[in-house]
Formats: structure tokens, sequence, C-alpha cells
């Protein structure tokens, strides 16, 4: 009698983002053997330079306004000084302790997620990874060039997922000191004592939000007529007259020609001769796929113009044996994406149930204080005619906890199909919106239509309860 043992199917990974890192632990849970090719540090970017420690600082900012918030609520913090008086204490931030403790916070996020890979039997290499050819990955384990520095991976799948990294201007060259991404921030020992950032969208909204907090100058160079172009425009006014009424100064239809350093500082000279003097400047002017030169083309692999590898709704690229993943691709760059294409890259290439990621139902969230959290088509597509749908605010001013915790920026919205009132997007700005969303992304998921979701039972008094009030309020006659 003879037996027959079929092979394992292997898998090579390369980079250990959160796309990497979940496409790891989904091969090793359908039985595949593994490899996951990292050359920092498992988590990638995401854990060690970008959303844990990011989203770290952004606690340590929100703390600050909470304390500076207080005293609406009837809550005073004084002490006395040498003649028994009571005084006003100053709220300060030791910047070098927050900073240690949001990279002791990223280390131990990537050490974690490198125990959970290791127990789920997935084979870990530290080390440089580029394609040869469709179905093998080359490490290289040295800085040398002798044949021990390098590894040789054989694969039936491999799913790329190498980030991205900021973009740099040749005329704002980030030197690590004054001049900085938003990688290089974690190095400072003080708060800048005034921060231009150059850039608006997300990530610089987010850092300026978070620095206003923390009690630096902030001032916000902004190339579009409103902060978050493409963000939900009431949700992005909400935002801006927050900003400047906590202080910054966000100079709308403004371009940086270029940043350079002073003795002191730095200077941004604008489009239109206006020069900004600061401290420091954060450039948030995007990011660049990290794709380049490792064997993608050469494999067959398709790449847009900008660079980012062509991807289907399986996470698929040109190449059957290909998958990516993250930043990387053409998909949307969240964090929560990247995981979602890893599993789904990996489902999909050993056969097992696979549901396309749809974009209509990604839920994101921006960071500013208070946040914003969307999820489905958008208030603009439904008056652009793209999507039929009726649209709802409501303002939580009106909301009965909103007013116990001191509330006043923020508002719930619902988009909901016409005539079957099917939920089918909606908008939160409100602090913890990422957490608020999830009853509406389970109604877009689900196809739930207002009344549905109306009939949930919400805390009272709470701030979901704005969710069910608005779902009540566009209630379907029969």
């Amino acid at each position: 009698m003879s037996y027959e043992f079929e092979r394992k199917q292997r898998i090579a990974i390369v980079g250990g983002g959160p796309g990497g890192y979940e496409a790891a632990l989904a091969g090793a849970q359908l039985g595949a053997e593994v490899t996951l090719v990292e050359r920092v540090g498992v988590g990638g970017s995401a854990v060690l330079t970008d959303v844990v420690p990011s989203k770290t600082l952004i606690a340590t900012a929100e703390a600050t306004s909470a304390i500076g918030e207080a005293a609406e609520l009837g809550v005073q913090f004084f002490t006395r000084n040498d003649a028994g008086r009571p005084v006003r204490p100053e709220v300060t931030v030791n910047f070098t302790a927050v900073n240690a403790r949001l990279l002791r916070l990223a280390r131990q996020q990537s050490e974690d997620m490198k125990s959970q890979l290791i127990k789920a039997g997935v084979r870990v290499i530290q080390g440089e990874g580029r394609l040869d050819g469709p179905q093998r990955v080359i490490v290289s384990t040295g800085g040398g060039a002798k044949s021990t520095d390098f590894d040789e991976i054989d694969a039936d799948t491999i799913v790329v997922s190498v980030g991205a990294r900021p973009r740099e201007l040749d005329s704002a060259k980030p030197d690590g000191e004054r001049i900085l991404t938003w990688t290089q921030l974690y190095t400072l020992t003080e708060a800048p004592e005034h921060l231009i950032v150059v850039g608006s969208g997300v990530t610089g909204a987010e850092f300026a939000s978070a620095f206003t907090n923390l009690g630096s100058k902030v001032t916000l160079i902004s190339s579009r007529d409103q902060v978050l172009p493409g963000e939900d425009a009431d949700a992005a006014r909400v935002i801006e007259d927050v900003f400047t009424r906590n202080g910054m100064e966000v100079l709308s239809k403004s371009r940086a020609d270029s940043v350079v350093r002073t003795p002191n500082g730095v200077v941004a000279t604008l489009s239109d001769g206006r020069k900004v003097e600061g401290s420091h400047c954060l450039m948030a002017v995007g990011a660049i796929p990290n794709t380049a030169g490792i064997g993608l083309e050469e494999a067959g692999v398709q790449l847009t113009d900008s660079g980012h590898i062509r991807v289907n709704r399986v996470a698929r690229t040109s190449m059957p044996s290909i998958y990516a993943a993250g930043d990387c691709s053409d998909f949307m760059p969240l964090a929560s994406v990247a995981s979602m294409q890893g599993r789904t890259a990996v489902f999909h290439a050993m056969g097992d149930a696979v549901n396309p990621t749809e974009l209509r139902n990604i839920t994101s969230n921006i960071f500013t204080n208070p946040e914003i959290a969307t999820v489905g088509w958008t208030q603009k597509q439904i008056e652009d005619g793209i999507a039929q749908g009726e649209i709802y605010k409501l303002p939580l001013s009106s909301n009965p906890r909103a007013k116990m915790i001191g509330l006043r920026d923020g508002f719930v919205k619902l988009f909901a199909r016409t005539g079957s009132g099917t939920v089918i997007g909606g908008v939160i700005v409100a602090p913890r919106a990422s957490e608020l969303i999830l009853p509406i992304a389970l109604a877009v998921e689900h196809r739930l239509t207002v009344d549905q979701l109306a009939r949930a039972f919400s805390v009272y008094p709470s701030l979901t309860g704005s969710i069910t009030d608005a779902a009540r309020a566009m209630h379907i006659v029969n």
C-alpha cells in the first residue's frame, strides 16, 4: 500500500505591516507553510512610526484638552502659594516622557505581534525582500554580497505588503530636527513653540489638532479652500471652526513653495510671496509606496503611474500568484483595510470562502478633536446624483448626554436610500466617533433600513441615542 502526501501550500509575505501580519496568521490558520519577511519589525511603519505612535500622541493631547475644559464641568485644579492662597497650576506636557511612552508602546506592540506569528507557526525573517519572478522571494539578511547573506524562498503564493513612506519635496527637505516628516516627530524633547504644518489632509489635520492641544502655536497651510479636502463638507467646517477657536491659524488657498531652516527655526515661503516663521515645520504632503526596486515589474505585476500596485477586490495583482495589501496597493490606504486585504488574499489563494472587499462598506476615521468617522456613500455623491438617497443631520447639541459632558461641536448624519429607507452611509463628528460609527457600519453592511436601526435600543442618555433618533426621524411611511 502506498501513501501520497499532499505538500503544504507555501506562502511568502514581503512586509510585516497590518496586511502582511494578517495574511500570515490567515495562512497559518489554514495550514499553509508561511514565511514573513520584514526589514524593520513586525507591524511595519503602521505600528512603529505611524498609526500606533501618532494615535498615542493624540491620546495625550486629548487628556491635556480634557484638563483644560474640566472647569466648564465644575472641576477646579488649584494649589496653594507660600501665603496659603489658592493659585491655578499650569498644565504642562513632559514631551520626552510622552515620546518615550509612545515609542515603548510601539515596540511592545511589534513584539506582541511577532510572538503571535511565531506561536502560530509562521517563520519570520528580518531582512530586505524582493521578488525573483512570480514565485520566489530573495531576502537580503546581511550587508554584504556573500551567498550566506541571502535567503531564497520558493512560494506558491506571494503577498506584497511593503507599505509607503512620507513624500519629500526638494524645496522643503526634512532634516529630522526642524523640518520633519510624521515619522520624525518622536525624537523631539519638547513640544514645538510654533509648528507650521504643510498639508491639510488627514495626517496634517490630525497633528495640527494634537499639537494645538499640547500647547504649541500652530499654523496650518492648506492649498484648498477647506481643511480635509474630499471629506464631508459639514464635518470639515466643524473641525476648522474648532481649530480657529482654539487659536490655530489656518491659511486656506495657500501653497508653500519652500521651507528652509533659519538659525532659530524655519521659514515657509508661500506662492504669493508671504513668509511664515516658526520653530518647526511638519511636512504632511502625502506618501509614496515602497514598490521601487523590489522586482515587481520584472515579475509581471502592473503598477499605477504613482507606483502603487494594481489590485482587484480580493487583493490579487495582474499575476495570479501575487497579491498585494495595504498602502502599497491602489486600494484605500487604511490599516484596517490592509488587514482585511491580507486575510482576503490568503483566503482566495487557498480556495477558502471569501467576500470581496466592498469600498462602500469601509469605515474610516480622522483622529482630530473631535473625531470624524464616515462609512458608505457620501453626501456629495448623493447631491451629484451618483447615489439616490435622503439626508438627515442631527446636531449633538440636542443630545442630553452631550450636554452633560459639555460637548458643543459635532453631529450625526445618516443617508438612506430613497424609497426603501436602506441605510447607505453616515457621518459622525464627535469625541470617540471611531467607536460610535459601528452601528451605522453594521447597518450599511447588512442593508438595514432606518426603521430597523431605529428599533434598536440605545442607552438613555448616550451619544448613540442620536443615531437612533436620526433613524427615527427618517421613518418610511408605509
